[in-house]
């Protein structure tokens, strides 16, 4: 980081949305808000954890999404995917707490996402590093 503290912005973002338009939406936005930042010369690090309901578009296997949700989902799916190879993106964390309440199985996390054990530790850990927390 530079002596002025403006070349680069560590950030947070906190997913539980169910509705996958809506996450998607969001995403879009986060992606939006990475490549402003590039363009005003400054590194964006930014850190993107999924827990409650948004756990559910994390996943391989979407059997227990919801067909009116499906399309959607893969849409998330593909974004992810596509966000997780961007510059300024350092990682993807799903929490474990909300898996088995779903039904989810940590084994059908996609590879682009790293399992946590608990999020909101993570989060906190994140913060104490400088990142800042960002519920969209």
């Amino acid at each position: 980081e530079s002596a002025g503290g403006g070349k680069e912005m560590k950030l947070a973002f906190d997913f539980t949305y169910g509705n996958p338009a809506v996450l998607l939406k969001k995403l879009d936005n986060v992606d939006v808000t990475r490549k402003q930042l590039i363009e005003s010369g400054v590194t964006p690090k930014i850190v993107m954890t999924f827990r409650g309901n948004a756990s559910y578009f994390t996943q391989t296997d979407l059997a227990a999404v919801k067909e009116t949700d499906r399309a959607d989902a893969l849409k998330v799916a593909a974004k992810l995917r596509e966000m997780r190879r961007a510059p300024g993106v350092q990682g993807m964390e799903q929490c474990n707490l909300p898996l088995a309440d779903r039904k989810l199985n940590p084994a059908n996390l996609m590879p682009q996402v790293k399992l946590v054990p608990n999020g909101w530790i993570a989060l906190g850990v994140y913060q104490q590093q400088g990142y800042a927390y960002i519920a969209p």
